[in-house]
């Protein structure tokens, strides 16, 4: 795949590249049903297909499989592309193969979806298609969630639902020197290392106190229990609660 040269049967280095002025023309012959001016047209256009599975290259998929699905997204694309907008092909083209590749990989994903929600994603995806043959360009979720009259949260969660998932050592940067990957943008904000070692600070302090005053904090800021339900659970005064809570605070702080 690294090399370009054979894939699918096909030698990349003797595809024919046209000029945007001539795949124009060549679209209108295809639209007037000139057949052979439209494998032409898929033959000049391949690279494109070639260009996009790159950016699936880690995804362990067979490059031959990404390549035949790109060429139908290309197909569906020169089926459906409206000259009259004044768009490139190549700007309308590139998300359709996009998509196909994308539909492709869902279908032969291990993760489990419900069938509502995997219904609804295939709607919005079908939705998302016809609205960028009719305004040239990528629909919004919003845009897609009216034509459905659904809702907007439940399009975005659908369509979040079959999305491929990401390795956590996929890299995301590579310079001269060590990659960045998934994983290193990843921050844990409530298992941190600053909180870790304040735990065990605080591990270490409690096992300073008498029995009771752990039992007392344990009560008080573990259970939740007020003042006046340890009182009654210890059989002592609620002013001693608070004496015995206190001084156990006091002196944690101190140690911490």
């Amino acid at each position: 795949m690294a090399s370009k040269v054979e894939i699918c049967g096909v030698n990349t280095a003797k595809l024919p590249l046209y000029k945007e002025s001539e795949m124009m023309e060549m679209i209108e012959k295809v639209k007037a049903g000139d057949k052979e001016t439209r494998d032409k047209f898929i033959q000049g256009n391949l690279r494109l297909v070639l260009s996009v599975i790159q950016r699936f290259s880690n995804r362990g998929e067979n490059p031959d499989d990404l390549f035949q699905v790109g060429c139908i997204g290309l197909i569906k694309a020169l089926d459906n592309f409206d000259t009259s907008h004044g768009v490139k092909f190549s700007t309308y083209a590139v998300p359709m193969i996009i998509g196909e590749i994308r539909r492709y990989l869902r279908d032969n994903n291990s993760i489990r979806v419900s069938r509502s929600m995997r219904d609804l994603a295939y709607k919005s995806l079908q939705a998302r298609e016809n609205l960028a043959s009719q305004l040239q360009r990528e629909p919004t979720v919003t845009e897609i969630a009216a034509a459905l009259d659904a809702r907007r949260e439940d399009v975005v969660m659908a369509l979040e639902s079959i999305q491929e998932p990401v390795s956590l050592f996929e890299p995301v940067f590579h310079d001269d020197g060590d990659a960045i990957y998934v994983m290193d943008q990843v921050q844990d904000t409530k298992n941190t290392d600053v909180k870790w070692i304040e735990n065990l600070s605080l591990s270490e302090a409690m096992k300073k106190l008498t029995p009771r005053e752990r039992h007392i904090l344990n009560m008080r800021f573990f259970e939740g229990k007020t003042q006046m339900e340890v009182a009654k659970e210890i059989s002592i005064s609620q002013a001693q609660v608070s004496r015995l809570e206190k001084n156990a605070l006091k002196y944690m702080r101190k140690y911490v």
